[in-house]
Order: C-alpha cells, then structure tokens, then sequence
C-alpha cells in the first residue's frame, strides 16, 4: 500500500532548516544512497512556501515525478509542471486508491502538523544531521498533540556521524 512519508533531514537540536531557511549544513554522507532512496517515490506532497521557495530556485517539481502542492491561493495556471489543490484529505486519497508508489511529503513542517493532524502521514523518515542550529524552520511547528511513532528501521553512518530513523505512524 502506498504510503504518504515526511522524509527530512534536521539538525539536532529538531530544525530542518536555518534561520533564513538555509540547508548549507546538511551533510551529504557518502554512504546514503539517494537513488535507492529517490526511486521508492513517484508522487511529491508540497505545501505553497516550499514550492515557491523551490521555483525560486529554478525547481518546483523533479522529473520523472508527479507533484503536488497544496494551496488556498496559488492558481493552477500559474505553476506550470504541478497539480495546486486546496483538498490534501481529497487529494491524498485518490492518489493513494491509484497504484505506485510512496508519496514524498517534502519541505516545511506546516504541511507536516496539518496532515499528521488529519491522520494523513504514514510514516516519518528523519536523518539526523550532527549539527546544532539554535534556530531555524522546526521539524515540527507548535501548537501540536502528542503523535505516537514505531521505530521500523535505523541506521547509523559512521563517515559523518548522520543517524537515519524511520517510524510508521500509529494509528
């Protein structure tokens, strides 16, 4: 079954992005194989500020594929190369009823809160960077409700000290 995953890299002290929403101190371990890692998605979750900031960037979508951004405000003829729906329950659900596989929920921890409150996200991979930020874009933003996990898989990469944590939500 297709599952719905926040995939994210933080800082240890629980930030996935610094003060000015830089991601220079991510590390990238050698050892992480982020073909195998990439290829487990087909479909991209995002919210409007992580797809602007990433048209921004010349990105907005990865080829190969299928993105999603989800917007009360942005209009579909604006952002050529993605679907803007305003329905993340109504979305969701009929991309999940469709074969394939993972959905990436990428970006901000906005996006994050809104869809674990609805009972949207499966499963929560963390790569833990060992660095401290101090202040930043947190992994998840307050106010939130207590979210029991399952750890399912971890892994430890000795080159740089990176700690990966995958959890399935429970129900």
């Amino acid at each position: 079954m297709r599952r719905v995953r926040y995939s994210v890299a933080m800082s240890l002290d629980g930030f996935i992005a610094g003060p000015k929403g830089e991601h220079d101190w991510i590390v990238m371990d050698p050892d992480i194989d982020f073909r195998a890692l990439m290829s487990s998605f087909d479909t991209l979750l995002m919210g409007r500020k992580t797809y602007e900031a990433s048209r921004g960037q010349g990105g907005g979508g990865m080829p190969g594929i299928n993105a999603y951004v989800f917007s009360r405000t942005l209009r579909q003829k604006d952002c050529p190369g993605v679907t803007v729906t305003a329905s993340a329950r109504e979305t969701i659900a009929e991309i999940k009823a469709k074969p394939g596989k993972d959905l990436w929920l990428f970006g901000g921890g906005g996006l994050f809160r809104s869809l674990l409150e609805q009972g949207l996200v499966d499963a929560v991979d963390v790569t833990i960077v060992p660095v401290m930020l101090g202040d930043g874009v947190k992994l998840l933003p307050e106010p939130y409700d207590v979210n029991k996990l399952r750890l399912t898989r971890h892994r430890v990469y000795e080159k740089t000290g990176t700690v990966s944590l995958e959890y399935a939500v429970a129900p």
